[in-house]
């Protein structure tokens, strides 16, 4: 009788989980075990690109990574779907059922096995139970929620161009107000007015980024609070030189059809309106499994990534809540925070497997890299070879910021890979369309 293998179940493909299972099938993927990667999407893209799926200015037909192939280069298995539920009691993720677009049932609801189980699945925009905000705002979780949001700005810069074309003086513009002054808002803000500029290239002659209008409310004293107080000003005066229209100490109250209104009684109309203000956790975590989560629904975890209450459940990224001894704010939720769990995480299951002591995560800040698109990028870099922090801003802030997606494809395809797609990448910015407008 065939001795049955110990199996690794992964859920979530983004930047921690991908490149946990990629880490996981290169060492154990073959005869002794059994390494599953559970995914509700077909494919991956780094989820700090969207801003720039969202305007258009990234295809991602070209960047994203396809599981089915990569699960088959890198030795693990691949399963789409959604996790449900946990059955701690039998060791098994329950997998909701899988409808296609007409409401069939394709694959009915389901059960895999785990030895050991690591949830990854992210983060989604949190709206903070804001009257309107879910059903009239946009949100940039996803591939598919990107795409909405390119698809009816194009909409809208038609309908302001055909307007234009009848009238040349006519007062039309696309309003476009974003609740949120992080990275994601600030970034997609630069980003519309690099991608407005190019649309008289592509059919649109007279609409150019005179004709946007944006707003960046952020109920905090300044945006990009992550970053010190001389690059947010920074970033603020180059926003301002765009035409952005940067509100701080704003709180929303309500979100109409159309329009952002805000606690002083201003009603900001808007075409369409982004939510990118902070982030929690998946409402399925909410006591998944009897779990310890937050009111935020993340996973609590112990410094060693184990959630609180099962030594074989492991949770890496945005979904987890990790407070490390010494600190009093968990690890914020960064993609470079997700990396550096997977490696922890990779390391204290082979720990785990062979009885030995586990290792508690060390978070390493790196620091902080924000893009202005083409017109700038502001940053702080953090470590002992710059002496503590050290702001930097410019080209060599590009060049920093650019490296961080570059170090993401090394990790998931390995280095003769990751440094042919790299290289694929700087030919292929070249040769295609600046938009993507399809």
């Amino acid at each position: 009788m065939p001795q049955r293998k110990t199996q690794i179940v992964v859920v979530g493909g983004g930047a921690g989980g991908l490149e946990l299972v990629a880490r996981l099938g290169a060492r154990y993927g073959g005869e002794r075990h059994d390494i599953v990667l559970v995914e509700r999407n077909l494919t991956h893209i780094w989820k700090p690109l969207l801003h720039e799926v969202a305007a258009g200015s990234l295809d991602a037909n070209l960047d994203e990574v396809g599981y089915r192939s990569h699960c088959h280069r890198w030795g693990y298995r691949f399963f789409f779907g959604s996790m449900e539920a946990i059955d701690r009691e039998t060791h098994e993720v329950v997998i909701a059922p899988l409808y296609d677009e007409d409401g069939r049932e394709l694959i009915g609801r389901h059960r895999i096995r785990y030895d050991y189980l690591v949830i990854a699945i992210g983060s989604v925009t949190n709206d903070f139970g804001i009257p309107g905000a879910s059903q009239n705002c946009l949100f940039l979780d996803t591939r598919v929620q990107a795409d909405r949001f390119r698809y009816r700005l194009l909409n809208h810069c038609l309908r302001v161009s055909r307007a234009l074309s009848v009238d040349a003086s006519a007062e039309e513009y696309v309003r476009i107000a974003i609740v949120g002054g992080g990275a994601t808002g600030v970034e997609l803000a630069a980003e519309l007015y690099n991608a407005a500029s190019a649309l008289r290239y592509y059919g649109l002659e007279v609409f150019d980024e005179s004709r946007l209008q944006v707003t960046i409310i952020e109920a905090g004293p300044r945006i990009l609070p992550a970053l010190p107080e001389k690059l947010a000003a920074a970033a603020h005066e180059e926003l301002a030189a765009l035409g952005v229209r940067v509100l701080t100490g704003v709180r929303v109250t309500s979100v109409t059809p159309d329009a952002i209104l805000t606690q002083s009684g201003e009603s900001i109309a808007a075409d369409l309106k982004v939510w990118a203000a902070g982030v929690r956790g998946p409402e399925v975590l909410r006591d998944i499994g009897g779990l310890e989560s937050t009111p935020s629904c993340q996973l609590a975890v112990r410094p060693t990534l184990q959630v609180t209450r099962d030594d074989h459940i492991f949770a890496i990224g945005d979904c987890c809540w990790c407070v490390l001894p010494g600190s009093e704010r968990a690890v914020p939720p960064r993609a470079q925070a997700a990396h550096q769990m997977a490696a922890t995480v990779f390391g204290n299951i082979d720990r785990l497997m062979q009885g030995k002591a586990l290792r508690n995560f060390v978070y390493r800040d790196r620091g902080s890299l924000v893009s202005l698109s083409r017109y700038s990028t502001v940053g702080s870099l953090m470590g002992n070879l710059v002496g503590g922090r050290m702001a930097i801003e410019g080209r060599l802030a590009r060049l920093v910021y650019m490296s961080l997606y570059r170090m993401h494809l090394v990790a998931i395809h390995g280095w003769l890979r990751g440094t042919a797609l790299i290289l694929l990448g700087h030919v292929s910015r070249i040769l295609r369309p600046r938009l993507k407008l399809h």
